[in-house]
């Protein structure tokens, strides 16, 4: 199968391999070595010298500790939200109490700095603003530069979901002055799910020492406690970090920039692919993700239908729109381990899966020569 949806991602057969290993003990030196080796390799390519910690979770998990160690109930919190996961970062921190002032952007569109900014200082006592980097239920990717910049102007805690866009988009974490940034092993670190992970600014750890939001599992003050002693205080994903370690060992070998540069390539091939079909992408150039490309549905035609033809005839995994989305959009992921090559096959199996479903263009017959 050639599974190009979002996450999880294809691994590397070596990464695979690696999780062959025998189980070692959490709480002796074996531990130790791999979970230092690889938080260190994870702050390069976060780009940071902030503490760094990793959970035994998914990039969900990774979000709600974000809100619960640096929010009180009845905190204000500025939710930007372009799409599903944004709308998600906003749940949970009203699930936990927060006073969430909700700041939605039409799907498929990007964030307005300017908007941003009049929405902050509307309520000046807004502590925090959740962004997401790059939405993958739209295929947009935010201009966190210019949006830190607005946060950071009015003295805002700035916590960012780059679960699908950090260690495949550049994001300088440092550079931004993101306070807390999160992640996942199953987007562009080429792992299995299980293991999520969290950078932590000093300015984060002081709004952390003050929040009152419960939490146990996701306490982030334990974790870094017991990174000192080169443990985990539950049981982590072994499996999953043995995964991990080898990853980001191959990730280290093309260079940060190198793998930024590559996924630009492949997401610009991919939506030059698409279009030589003849259908049109959700999210404009300027915006578009190189992670995922939304792709829009011609009207009448079963989205459903179309993705079962790619999967059942040409092996082709993509997936669908969540949301006001659903059936009016497919999803191509191309993050972690993907090239244009691998991105040209998706193009041709989308190309006769069209014309199984009855999509009728004249650019179906000439995409290789496009």
């Amino acid at each position: 199968m050639n599974l190009r949806i979002p996450g999880p991602t294809p691994c590397p057969e070596e990464v695979l391999q690696s999780m062959a290993q025998p189980m070692i003990n959490h709480r002796g030196p074996g531990f130790e070595r791999l979970i230092q080796k690889v938080t260190g390799r994870l702050k390069q390519f976060f780009q940071t010298r902030n503490d760094l910690l990793i959970l035994t979770a998914s990039g969900t998990g990774a979000m709600e500790a974000a809100v619960v160690n640096t929010l009180s109930p009845g905190d204000k919190v500025l939710a930007v939200s372009i799409g599903l996961f944004g709308e998600r970062f906003a749940a949970i921190a009203e699930t936990y109490g927060a006073e969430v002032i909700r700041l939605d952007f039409p799907w498929g569109q990007p964030a307005d700095p300017e908007a941003v900014r009049k929405a902050l200082k509307k309520s000046p006592d807004i502590k925090a603003a959740l962004i997401t980097h790059n939405e993958t239920s739209t295929g947009v990717t935010n201009d966190l530069a210019a949006l830190s910049a607005v946060v950071k102007e009015l003295d805002k805690l700035l916590v960012v979901d780059a679960i699908s866009s950090i260690g495949s988009i550049d994001l300088p974490v440092d550079t931004w002055h993101c306070d807390v940034v999160i992640s996942a092993s199953q987007k562009g670190w080429m792992a299995p799910p299980g293991v999520a992970m969290v950078s932590i600014s000093e300015e984060a750890w002081r709004f952390a020492a003050r929040a009152k939001m419960p939490r146990f599992y996701w306490d982030l003050a334990k974790a870094k406690s017991s990174l000192e002693k080169g443990q985990t205080p539950w049981t982590p994903a072994i499996s999953t970090l043995f995964a991990l370690e080898k990853s980001l060992d191959l990730m280290a070998q093309e260079g940060l920039s190198n793998i930024v540069e590559r996924h630009a390539r492949v997401g610009k091939a991919t939506r030059k692919g698409v279009q030589s079909l003849g259908l049109s992408l959700l999210a404009q150039e300027q915006w578009a993700s190189n992670t995922v490309t939304a792709v829009q549905i011609p009207q009448g035609m079963d989205a459903k239908r179309l993705l079962h033809t790619l999967r059942e005839e040409h092996k082709v995994i993509l997936a669908g729109g969540y949301g006001n989305l659903a059936g009016k959009i497919i999803r191509i992921g191309h993050l972690g381990f993907v090239t244009e090559e691998d991105m040209q096959q998706v193009v041709e199996a989308l190309r006769a899966s069209l014309l199984k479903v009855g999509f009728k263009t004249s650019h179906l017959t000439d995409v290789r020569g496009s």
